[in-house]
């Protein structure tokens, strides 16, 4: 294998999040998933890129507790447990108490700790400053708000820093303005935030703020976010819905950054 990063093409045509890792020295590395309906393409990527029928997944991180992010992980534990190997899975979720109080939104940890008995022995809960190697990939957890922010369970994102290559992945989740702040506290003006590759906050659609893009100062840009979502498209045509994705779209070209791979356009490979 070669040092590459995949961000997967979305099944059911909804934003979501899922990124496949791979290590020259033959590590896999995934974060988050996706929906329930895209664990079938999850695993089959996974067999394509090892060339393994059951493939090992040495780390799988988990952003935070919405479906689409954790339910193609909870869907493989549910139905295909022996569909792959893993190893380590690394998390810091808030109670289900707490996502509950989100209307609508609680279903997706629910599951997941239905299920957490089958994979209990593998889970490790991070922390803000925690450090781990997965072969040649080096990982940092630069923050887990662990009960700072009282809001949405979008700010209950552990935010990811993967270095592999030479090249610095920032995983953002779904981090909203709340929880930027804070990252900016914690570093702005350390360089700690800076990275050659950023997955958007939040799909691209709000998220973190200008001013913690401009501190990443990214190269290259992972959206997880379908033509409707790209293009703020209502039904009623481009820029008609509620979202800011085109004016998050405006930051990065202020910017400069001229390297964009959006979940639109399919399965995206980048060699690190």
């Amino acid at each position: 294998m070669k040092n590459t990063l995949c961000q997967l093409d979305s099944v059911t045509g909804s934003q979501m999040n899922s990124y496949v890792i791979t290590t020259a020295d033959g590590k896999v590395i995934v974060v988050d998933g996706g929906y329930n309906k895209d664990a079938q393409n999850l695993l089959a990527y996974l067999r394509k890129v090892t060339g393994h029928e059951i493939p090992r997944v040495d780390a799988w991180l988990l952003t935070h507790a919405h479906g689409d992010h954790i339910c193609a992980f909870n869907e493989i534990m549910d139905k295909y447990p022996d569909a792959l190997e893993l190893g380590k899975v690394y998390y810091n979720f808030p109670s289900a108490q707490y996502c509950m109080r989100e209307p609508g939104y609680g279903g997706a940890i629910l599951e997941f700790n239905t299920l957490l008995p089958r994979f209990a022995d593998r889970l490790e809960t991070v922390y803000t400053g925690d450090e781990y190697d997965v072969g040649e990939a080096h990982i940092e957890v630069l923050y887990v708000p662990n009960g700072e922010i009282r809001s949405y369970i979008n700010n209950t994102s552990v935010v990811f820093l993967l270095t592999l290559g030479g090249k610095r992945i920032l995983f953002l989740g779904d981090a909203e303005p709340a929880e930027g702040d804070r990252l900016l506290a914690l570093y702005k003006g350390t360089g700690k935030l800076k990275a050659d590759y950023v997955q958007m906050a939040h799909h691209g659609q709000g998220g973190v703020t200008f001013a913690v893009y401009e501190e990443i100062a990214p190269k290259a840009c992972f959206w997880g976010t379908p033509k409707w979502l790209w293009d703020n498209d209502a039904g009623l045509g481009f820029n008609t819905h509620v979202f800011k994705t085109v004016e998050v779209r405006g930051w990065m070209e202020e910017l400069g950054v001229k390297e964009h791979y959006i979940l639109m356009n399919g399965k995206q490979v980048v060699e690190l």
